[in-house]
């Protein structure tokens, strides 16, 4: 098929409310989130239905087009943001937004890839249960992408990244076949599990069109606590201390530096302190229990007890009321947007084993401030799980260009530290275009041989989101 015969192709199939090729309409689509890169495409497909989705992957093969899935559009790592060549185009998946199927009694629901996160959740809400997955992009991230990047977030640590919440996926292949996993159950050993291929891949392998989730019993009691601690080593202390306690009320367990916290006080009206006095260190704890009856506070109140006892715990409030726990969520949620109001950061999204986060915020905080004197580290994020945001804010004075072009040299002076720490230069915000670079040395050998057989054994002509994770 030819260019010129593309666009009509296109047009028969999805009408005038699905094919946009205005420039002025195209251009959000081709710059990610965090405006680190711009691309080109001749097109942003709209497809409606899974079989609209197969015949654009279908043309587009024929005519050697290479496809960008999209979903909300909230990469970190310019995974959903199409090349500079302009011989592709994005395929959104926002018409696919529809809830399929809800079963409170299989406790699943199947939902199409353009369900936006915030919606699922709320669907899972109004039938009892609940569906976990939680993260500050909640509210424009959808179901395709957060499984296509296994998206983690901040109740990983109770029940796991996207792909432990998946049991099935609706795929439509680079050939155009479409592949309907969509199964409910929860034990199924018929060869590969093909469907955690698809999750991680970052619609490298194909498009995931609709998903069955797994959900859960919906919390019927929660408390969330923010305190400030001596030091790393202690804010782990207390998070072994409430998992001795009771594993099971854990849902979240987050990390934030006395830096982090003034930003967001500083730059985000209605954020507040709640403590006394300012520290260099903080932790939030999320409580959350099915049972009506259980005494989240009376559990808070003996953990902070004896670390408060033990010097680990210097201050700590209890929220109390879902006015004052929403308050403090507040204060951790609003550190990406404190830190771009404070001036340029270089971010890396790392993890390491659990018992290693605390030597990984001093070491790589050093290492980052020796490179570039002035360097103001700001880490953050779920140390309950070993993922830590070690994001680096440009010294004060300095111009915001000139700190941004030693991004890659900040990012590997942080990822010497992980790699000597047996930790991942990816937690939970994938490869995308930012990281493609890393891949070999970091899983170069068999690891990546596997997975370029496995690009080149289902997407051989390389159209599905090409220049994202493989070098």
């Amino acid at each position: 098929m030819t260019d010129t015969a593309l666009p009509a192709a296109l047009a028969t199939l999805l009408g005038p409310s699905g094919l946009i090729t205005d420039p002025a309409d195209i251009a959000p689509a081709l710059a990610d989130w965090r405006g680190l890169y711009q691309g080109t495409a001749l097109a942003v497909l709209r497809p409606a239905s899974t079989e609209e989705v197969a015949a654009c992957v279908r043309i587009c093969a024929a005519a050697g087009i290479a496809i960008v899935p999209q979903g909300g559009n909230t990469s970190m790592v310019g995974g959903a943001t199409p090349e500079g060549q302009g011989r592709s185009v994005v395929l959104s998946l926002a018409r696919m937004n529809r809830i399929r199927d809800l079963d409170p009694v299989d406790m699943t629901m199947t939902a199409e890839a353009g369900v936006v996160l915030k919606t699922a959740q709320d669907a899972a809400a109004d039938s009892g249960c609940l569906f976990p997955l939680s993260l500050g992009a909640e509210g424009t991230a959808t179901i395709g992408g957060v499984l296509s990047t296994n998206a983690g977030g901040n109740t990983t640590v109770r029940y796991g990244n996207a792909r432990e919440l998946m049991l099935g996926l609706e795929v439509v292949l680079p050939d155009g076949q479409v592949w309907n996993g969509l199964r409910r159950l929860r034990k199924d050993n018929t060869g590969y599990a093909l469907r955690h291929l698809f999750v991680g891949a970052e619609g490298t392998l194909g498009i995931v069109t609709a998903a069955t989730l797994r959900l859960f019993a919906r919390p019927r009691a929660n408390e969330v606590l923010f305190c400030s601690v001596r030091d790393e080593d202690a804010a782990l202390a207390v998070f072994r201390r409430f998992r001795e306690a009771d594993e099971t009320a854990i849902r979240a367990f987050e990390y934030m530096s006395g830096l982090g916290v003034d930003f967001a006080v500083k730059h985000i009206p209605g954020v507040t302190l709640p403590l006394a006095e300012r520290a260099d260190h903080y932790i939030l704890v999320d409580l959350a229990s099915t049972r009506a009856d259980a005494d989240l506070q009376g559990l808070a109140e003996q953990v902070l007890g004896a670390a408060l006892e033990e010097g680990e715990v210097l201050d700590a409030v209890i929220g109390g009321s879902e006015a004052k726990r929403t308050a403090i969520w507040r204060i951790r949620e609003e550190h990406p947007e404190a830190q771009r109001k404070e001036g340029a950061s270089v971010k890396n999204d790392v993890s390491v084993p659990v018992s290693k986060v605390p030597e990984l915020i001093r070491r790589a905080s050093a290492a980052c401030a020796a490179l570039i004197p002035g360097t103001r580290p700001v880490p953050f994020g779920h140390m309950g799980d070993g993922n830590i945001h070690m994001n680096l804010e440009q010294p004060v004075g300095m111009a915001p260009e000139d700190f941004l072009a030693r991004s890659h040299d900040i990012m590997d002076t942080v990822n010497e530290v992980v790699r000597d720490l047996d930790g991942s230069f990816s937690a939970e915000h994938g490869i995308g275009r930012l990281k493609t670079d890393m891949m070999e040395a970091w899983r170069g050998g068999a690891e990546l041989d596997a997975m370029k057989r496995i690009k080149s054994a289902l997407d051989p002509a390389g159209l599905m989101n090409p220049g994202k994770v493989l070098p």
